[in-house]
């Protein structure tokens, strides 16, 4: 019977997970470049279940009853990184990555994952924009929602400086009044339509990272990700591939809100359900103790 309890209690400690990932979804529905978080449960082990009988032990045997399942965990919610709808802002400092970047001889799923034969899992490279925290750490964002700050460079809502191809902050010319962008990334002047230089008169373009395996991206909030200590640097998007930039529009949140008013629904259902079995065991242990101690 104990074994029955604690599989109910992990029920709803995996689906409580479940409906929190869910609901922090729902909470981002409107943060520009958000990518929703899937959880993934998992079962624990299986036990076999056997009838050992013989009486003295003279004929003793043992007979398969069948398979226990002891409960499941919500093991991680990694990240959906498909590409969000374009919402038009017309506001200069706004920017959106469109990217669809393929592999030679992969066909990539609607959730932009790969499985070979032997099942071996590829993930759809992603690009995004680089910035720098203010403890100096390297992020990316595909929240392209930037302002000009007071020092003339380009910062992100959180403050965090966006970075250009040479992976330095991008300041502006306190004399330029409209600055525009090239399909390719590089600013340019929008009243001369010469392009914006930086303090070595390299031109400014923005620094559009690959990120080849995005499951390994760790969220730091706001639409911010970071690699795992150890990963090597990401290079820039290269030749060849499907990436574009857009100004004066943001990409949205990718969450589905129906599809996860579904999920929403059908995690406090399993929740109620594997709660009633915990009610449940708990009557019948009352009974066991006391009235059948009794007799």
């Amino acid at each position: 019977m104990l074994r029955g309890l604690n599989t109910a209690a992990a029920g709803m400690i995996a689906n409580q997970r479940r409906h929190d990932t869910v609901t922090n979804n729902i909470a981002n529905l409107n943060t520009p470049g958000y990518k929703a978080n899937f959880a993934v449960q998992r079962s624990f082990p299986e036990m076999l279940i056997a009838l050992v009988g013989g009486g003295d032990g003279t004929n003793a045997h043992v007979s398969g009853v069948g398979r226990l399942n002891t409960g499941v965990f919500a093991e991680e919610a990694p990240a959906v990184y498909l590409q969000g709808d374009l919402m038009e802002t017309r506001d200069l400092s706004d920017f959106a990555i469109v990217s669809n970047i393929q592999l030679p001889g992969i066909a990539f799923d609607a959730s932009g994952k790969y499985v070979s034969p032997e099942g071996e899992k590829t993930f759809q490279p992603q690009a995004m924009f680089a910035v720098r925290t203010s403890a100096g750490e390297e992020q990316y964002t595909r929240n392209g929602k930037f302002t000009i700050d007071a020092a003339g460079q380009l910062v992100t809502s959180d403050g965090y400086l966006v970075l250009d191809s040479e992976r330095r902050p991008i300041q502006f010319d306190r004399n330029v009044s409209e600055i525009k962008m090239t399909p390719q990334g590089t600013l340019i002047d929008g009243v001369s339509g010469l392009p914006l230089t930086d303090e070595n008169g390299a031109p400014i373009s923005f620094m559009v990272v690959r990120i080849d395996n995005p499951n390994r991206l760790i969220r730091e909030g706001n639409g911010n990700f970071r690699l795992p200590p150890g990963d090597d640097e990401p290079g820039a998007i290269q030749q060849g591939d499907e990436v574009e930039l857009f100004q004066g529009f943001i990409e949205r949140s990718n969450v589905d809100p129906t599809q996860a008013t579904i999920d929403l629904m059908a995690a406090a259902r399993a929740y109620e359900t594997n709660q009633r079995m915990v009610q449940f065991y708990d009557k019948s242990l009352e009974k066991a103790v006391n009235e059948v101690g009794r007799v």
